[in-house]
């Protein structure tokens, strides 16, 4: 595809499993976290540090509770949709809807600090307006996950917490073979906030 697609930054998700580990009041978007290139950041700031810069279009979902993770998203030049979410397919939906007319639409989601720039931006060449290009590593498949911009209506039509991979089984999907361990790697639990690896 010539035009970059939109960035799509799914962050409305309560992180239970982390809280019942960490502390109710521990949001883990916002723990610290020590990136691939050695910095401590938030854990959704090094998600926005790792989306290329070539993505200039960026919309981030989140609830209207987390004024830090707005704060984040406008340093990074997101544009922010509110809403008490209903599930990552709801979330999905509304973040489309707020860039329908973008060239394809590639989802990150806010608990995965360690997809490298690069990773990224191999999914988007291998994108285009009638595919789904999807990382693989080794036996699984990752994230950040490309849409192209004949999936719009799919995407727009998701509702609840199911998400967008039922759309693999009907659509032409692009596995793009990775070594970045960082698209299969969440910060469900506090011990994953520390990468080891290469």
């Amino acid at each position: 595809m010539n035009e970059r697609p939109c960035a799509i930054i799914l962050a409305a998700g309560q992180g239970t499993r982390f809280r019942q580990m960490a502390g109710a009041e521990k949001d883990k978007l916002l723990a610290p976290c020590r990136g691939r290139d050695g910095v401590m950041r938030p854990v959704l700031e090094q998600v926005l540090v790792n989306v290329p810069v070539q993505v200039e279009r960026r919309v981030l979902v989140t609830t209207p509770d987390r004024p830090q993770v707005v704060e984040l998203a406008h340093a990074y030049g997101c544009q922010v949709l509110l809403l008490e979410s209903m599930g990552m397919g709801h979330s999905l939906a509304v973040a489309v809807a707020a860039c329908a007319d973008a060239n394809g639409w590639m989802i990150w989601l806010g608990d995965m600090p360690f997809i490298l720039p690069d990773t990224a931006g191999q999914l988007i060449d291998a994108l285009t307006e009638e595919s789904i290009s999807v990382p693989r590593l080794g036996a699984e498949l990752g994230h950040p996950v490309g849409f192209g911009r004949s999936y719009g209506n799919a995407l727009r039509g998701l509702s609840g917490d199911r998400g967008a991979r039922p759309l693999f089984a009907s659509g032409q999907v692009v596995e793009v073979p990775v070594t970045d361990p960082g698209v299969t790697w969440d910060v469900d639990l506090p011990e994953a906030l520390f990468y080891r690896g290469g």
